[in-house]
Parts: structure tokens; sequence; C-alpha cells
């Protein structure tokens, strides 16, 4: 059996809806476009029965593959109306070989359901699509027409209207209030209309219960998996740290407090120098000690909640940046820590390469939800990639069903917006807000 996944856009954050003046022709693109499926569902339905003979088999695979890229490019468009992305709930084979792909292709609920929605959008899809395109240009078309009638030749757009009144120049402006009418029930029902074309492709296009369930269990599984990773990674460097840094300088201390001991009473003057040179040995490795419990969860933490630990890092950064922190109490202990980390590495980001003058963390709780968004005014350019830093806060989010989405032209700004799930009923205290 194949494994389901969905191919993951590159951002999380909702699609862009259209501009009501780019709506028209967008359904006029669609309405065209819903006849050309016509020609994919033909040879959907042909090939199947054709894979007795063999013939099927390469044009299955061809034809699939081409009407998953046409349901895509649907998905991408139609999302524009919906507010929301259409997930591509197909199953991968899990192997190579030809004959693994057929079957992984016949065994997908997907692929039938994509030719049920070839068919249903050539005709409900196409009507839905041209009745909104037709209303704007009905009214586009009687807007000019008495443009059309002054400059056409005679009996062009001249001919009797529905045998009330011959059409010339002067009496084409009765036709303006059509324009009109057509504009006003364009403006309260095309939108409309496209939405339920889109509604429709999500029923069809989107995945079913199981397919979400399916889906849901593998993020789990997968999140679950990093977890483990990240917490046997981070154990490793406590152990490297601890090893390289404190417990070799301890192991000096002890040496040079021994070296003193036999010293002290022949050479005191040497003495001195070991101990002097052990108590900064000491020194060092208390230091180094008060870096690692830092690092695994910082006393400012423990002492003054999250937004005391953020503004504090806000104080250590090389530039201006303002804290607004808005939440009715303390989270639960794992999110707290999990939200300190993802802004103190959005923070280090901005350090490090943004080049920043100016820098904005802005911390709320509405929905159940805690929402972060960390900002700087530098270069822009920052992505998400297996082992940068931004990568890491996504894993350490998704532990905790949270999520990240970053936005960051070329030119910048950086903006990172980051959710975690934190429910009302664990915050304890009162909301502040403050500048650093």
């Amino acid at each position: 059996m194949g494994v389901m996944s969905i191919v993951a856009t590159t951002s999380d954050a909702p699609p862009m809806r259209y501009p009501k003046f780019a709506q028209p022709w967008i359904a006029l693109f669609l309405a065209i476009l819903a006849e050309l499926g016509i020609a994919l569902f033909v040879l959907s339905v042909v090939s199947v029965p054709l894979i007795a003979v063999w013939v099927g088999i390469p044009l299955l695979l061809v034809v699939v593959p081409a009407a998953r890229w046409f349901a895509n490019c649907h998905r991408t468009m139609l999302a524009g109306f919906l507010g929301e992305r259409i997930p591509r709930p197909y199953k991968q084979p899990p192997m190579p070989g030809m004959l693994m792909r057929l079957r992984t292709i016949l065994t997908d609920p997907q692929t039938w359901r994509d030719i049920v929605w070839l068919l249903a959008n050539a005709v409900v899809g196409f009507t839905l699509s041209l009745l909104s395109a037709v209303l704007f240009l009905a009214g586009l078309f009687y807007l000019v027409y008495p443009l059309l009638v002054g400059v056409t030749p005679k009996g062009v757009f001249t001919e009797p209207f529905g045998g009330l009144f011959t059409v010339n120049f002067w009496t084409s402006f009765l036709m303006m209030p059509v324009a009109l009418i057509a504009f006003l029930i364009w403006n309260a029902a095309g939108e409309r209309l496209l939405k339920a074309n889109a509604f429709l492709a999500r029923s069809l296009l989107g995945p079913t219960e199981s397919a979400k369930l399916a889906m849901r269990v593998r993020e789990l599984s997968e999140s679950r998996a990093e977890t483990v990773d990240t917490q046997a990674a981070e154990l490793r460097r406590i152990e490297r740290d601890l090893h390289d840094g404190a417990q070799a300088r301890l192991a000096a201390l002890s040496m040079n407090l021994g070296m003193a001991e036999e010293m002290v009473a022949r050479d005191p003057a040497q003495a001195a120098a070991l101990l002097t040179e052990a108590r900064e040995s000491a020194s060092t490795a208390l230091s180094e000690l008060r870096d690692l419990v830092r690092g695994i969860h910082p006393p400012v933490l423990a002492d003054r909640g999250l937004e005391g630990a953020v503004k504090a890092l806000a104080l250590t950064c090389p530039f201006t940046v303002d804290v607004t922190f808005d939440v009715p109490g303390r989270p639960a202990a794992p999110v707290e820590s999990a939200a300190y980390f993802a802004v103190a590495e959005c923070l280090a980001n901005a350090v490090k390469y943004s080049a920043a003058t100016n820098a904005w963390i802005q911390i709320t709780h509405e929905d159940e939800k805690l929402h972060m968004i960390v900002g700087d005014d530098g270069v822009g350019g920052a992505t998400v990639r297996p082992g940068g830093g931004l990568y890491g806060i996504e894993r350490r989010l998704a532990a905790f069903d949270g999520t990240l989405t970053v936005v960051s032209p070329s030119a910048g700004p950086t903006t990172v917006i980051m959710e975690l799930p934190c429910e009302s009923s664990s915050l304890k205290t009162t909301p502040s807000s403050g500048t650093a």
C-alpha cells in the first residue's frame, strides 16, 4: 500500500485573495480550462479497459500525472476563493518500478475522485465560471455599447432591438441601465459563483476523512521521531559540553589543588600561584556550567516567566527591539520553554544575518493559541532549509502541533510568524507590554 502524503507548499500562510476586477478574467480562464479537461476525462476512462491489452498501461502512466497536474493547477487557483489551501492527498509508491507505480495509481481513491471531478468541472464548474464571467462582460459590453454603435458601420450594432425600437447612436444610451443591472448582479453573485466552484473542487480534490486521518497519523509519527532525535542530539551536546568544558576544568582544578597542597610547605609562592590558577579555573567552570544550564532552561525564564525572559533577550541585542506582550497568564512550562527558544533563535538569526537596525517581537494569546511574531528591518532572504536555525524552530514547534511561517522577500523586511497551541486554562497572571 502506498504512503499517503501531502505536497506541501513553501509556506503555510493562507493564499492571497484575488482582486475584485481580476475575478472575471480568472473565471473566463477557468471556464476554458474546464472544457479542456474533457479530453483528460475521456483519456482517463478509455485507458483503464485498455490495460487488458497492455496499451492502457503506458497511456495511464501518462494521462494520470497529466490529470493530477491539471487538478493541482485548479487547487492552486481556487484556493484564492476559499481562503485556504486545498491539500494534494496522493499516495506515493512504496518502492520504484512501473508496475508498483501503476498499482499505486489504481488503488489510490484520489485517482478516481480526480476523474469524477474532471467530469463535474466540465459541466458544473464550466457553468459557474462562465456565468460569473458573462455577467461582468455583459455589463462591460453594454457600458461601451454607444461607443460601438458610433464607431462601427451601420447595420453592425443598429438592428431593431426586440421589435421595440431601432438602435442608433442616441437610442443606444437606453441600454446603459442594462449595464448597471449586469454589474450589480455580478457584484452580488460573481464571487459567490466562483466560491461555489471552489467548494465543488475541494469536495472532490481535497482529502477524505480517512485520508486526513492517515496524513495526521503520518505527521504525528514524523514529529515524534524528530522530537526523539532532537532530544538525543541535545543530550549528546550536553554530554560533550560537560566533558570538554566543565569536567576538564574541574579535573585541572583538582590537580592544581593537589600540587598546591604538596608545595605549600616548601614553596609557598608556587603554591599561591597554583591556588590562583585553581580559582580562575573554578570561576571559568562555574561560568560554563551556568551557560550550559541557561541553554537547557534559562533561570530568567523560570524566575520571570516568558515576558521577562523575552525582554532580557531583547536587551542583549545590538539594536533596538520593541517587545509587545499580551498574554493573560503563564503558559505551561513546556510551551513557555518552546516559545522562548523559538524567539531566541529568531533574534539570533537577525543579529547574525539580517544587518538590521530595528526588530520587534509581538506575543499574544488568541483562540487557544500563543501567537508570536518576530520581525526585523534587515536585508531579508531568510528561508527554512534542513539544518538551519529556522528549520530547528519549525521542528521544535511541530512537537507541540505548532506552525512557523516565514515572510522574507529579498529586499526585506523579515517576519517570522509562529503559533503554539496553548489552552487558556493554563494561564495564571496578567498581561503587559513594553519596549526593550
